[in-house]
């Protein structure tokens, strides 16, 4: 059975999360925003009839509360014949937009059989993303000005008329400076850069490019949804820790300072990509109906037959 065929079944689990997240809106703690959605996709999870491992994740499974790599999901665990698949999963991914009732709060995953994505510590990850058409000609192994310019080149637009979307965190202070030196835009982001590089691949947007350094997990889950929109998505991984740096060693290897191309870090079509909102952003929050029942918006894309749809679950 095709990983596919389970999207209802996980389209549960990010709606779950993102309702479960909802009560905390605006309440000032992402922590206790962030546990609820844990265990509500937890919970679901556990009524899905795969073997599953979470392949990268938020941590450790002492660091709870957190989906923590390497965790077994399902319901057939072990089973004889059950279909293996791999996860990679933010349950919550900004939650202090959550905490201050910001944009582009998700729960968010991707899913791919077992081995297809990749499985590394939820380290950093440097990465560049844009449009299809860019395919080819942006790369994290050129400078910041090569990407620029080969970007004004490919949409016959002067460099002036760029926007790059960048995390605002200290540790992009020379990206930004170098971005805005050579003449384009910076458009800044508290956090949620899962939506910013699916903003950035819509040839529609306002945004041509996603730079800088995030979380690994969110990089695996983006490398999903873009190749489902045939998209340019490169990453890196970051270690700013002794035992980052060991753990990743142990899980990749030799390979720990590659760069990773978007069908190396998803390396199979059948993978599906969801993004259940819980603040407004990229897709709608969570609202309540006349009913009193909570409305759940979700973005699903399809890798294999390289389909977006959004869809709403009723709670």
């Amino acid at each position: 059975m095709p990983v596919r065929d389970l999207t209802e079944d996980f389209l549960r689990a990010t709606s779950s999360a993102a309702a479960a997240a909802y009560g905390w809106i605006g309440k000032g703690d992402g922590k206790a925003a962030d546990g609820a959605a844990v265990e509500a996709m937890r919970d679901v999870f556990d009524t899905i009839p795969f073997d599953g491992r979470v392949a990268i994740g938020e941590g450790e499974r002492d660091d709870a509360p957190m989906l923590w790599i390497g965790e077994p999901l399902g319901s057939s665990q072990g089973l004889e014949n059950a279909q293996m698949i791999d996860i990679a999963v933010d349950p919550l991914e900004c939650t202090n937009h959550v905490a201050n009732d910001l944009p582009n709060a998700m729960a968010v995953l991707a899913a791919a059989p077992r081995g297809a994505l990749l499985h590394a510590p939820d380290c950093y990850m440097d990465k560049i993303a844009g449009p299809s058409i860019l395919k080819g000609e942006i790369s994290l192994e050129g400078s910041t000005q090569y990407n620029l310019e080969a970007t004004s080149h490919v949409l016959d637009r002067p460099i002036s008329d760029l926007t790059v979307v960048v995390m605002d965190r200290p540790r992009h202070t020379d990206l930004i400076s170098r971005i805005e030196g050579i003449g384009a835009n910076v458009r800044l982001i508290g956090d949620g850069d899962i939506a910013a590089a699916l903003d950035a691949a819509d040839p529609d947007s306002n945004t041509d490019l996603l730079m800088g350094i995030g979380a690994a997990p969110e990089g695996v889950i983006t490398a999903t949804a873009l190749r489902g929109l045939d998209a340019p998505f490169e990453g890196r991984l970051v270690t700013t820790t002794e035992d980052h740096q060991e753990r990743a060693l142990k899980m990749v290897g030799e390979r720990i300072d590659d760069i990773w191309d978007r069908d190396e870090l998803c390396s199979s079509g059948d993978a599906v990509y969801i993004g259940s909102g819980v603040c407004a952003g990229r897709v709608p929050g969570v609202r309540k109906n006349p009913e009193g029942n909570m409305v759940v918006t979700s973005e699903i894309i399809d890798v294999k037959s390289s389909t977006r749809s959004i869809v709403e679950s009723i709670l």
